[in-house]
């Protein structure tokens, strides 16, 4: 039977107890870890939110912006367009005229009266 010592521990306990306080402390410093890693992963995890949201509000104005430059070109190009038509129409009226004065059908004082009227 063994004897058992009355007073400090011996090698064994002395052992058992530093185990005990270093697995306490282990545990204590992975835990300050893992919310530190979890704080800082939420961190990042918002700057990257934010840069989207930074990003998507710079394409919809850049999207807006070229909506706004071809509104205003197309705005722009009806004026435009009609003066060529109209000079085409001009010419062919001129053309028509002309054809009827070769014809005999109006007279020199007819045809620069509507001549002068098609020019403006």
């Amino acid at each position: 039977m063994p004897i058992r010592r009355v007073g400090r521990p011996g090698l064994i306990g002395l052992a058992a107890r530093t185990a005990v306080v270093a697995g306490t402390a282990n545990a204590v410093s992975g835990a300050m870890s893992n919310n530190r890693q979890r704080k800082q992963q939420s961190e990042y995890e918002q700057q990257q939110y934010q840069a989207a949201q930074q990003q998507a509000a710079m394409q919809q104005a850049a999207q807006d912006a070229v909506a706004q430059q071809q509104a205003a070109q197309a705005a722009a190009a009806p004026v435009a367009a009609p003066a060529p038509a109209a000079g085409v129409d001009i010419v062919a009226e001129l053309q028509k005229l002309a054809a009827l004065k070769d014809a005999g059908v109006l007279s020199d004082a007819e045809f620069a009266a509507a001549k002068a009227k098609l020019l403006g």
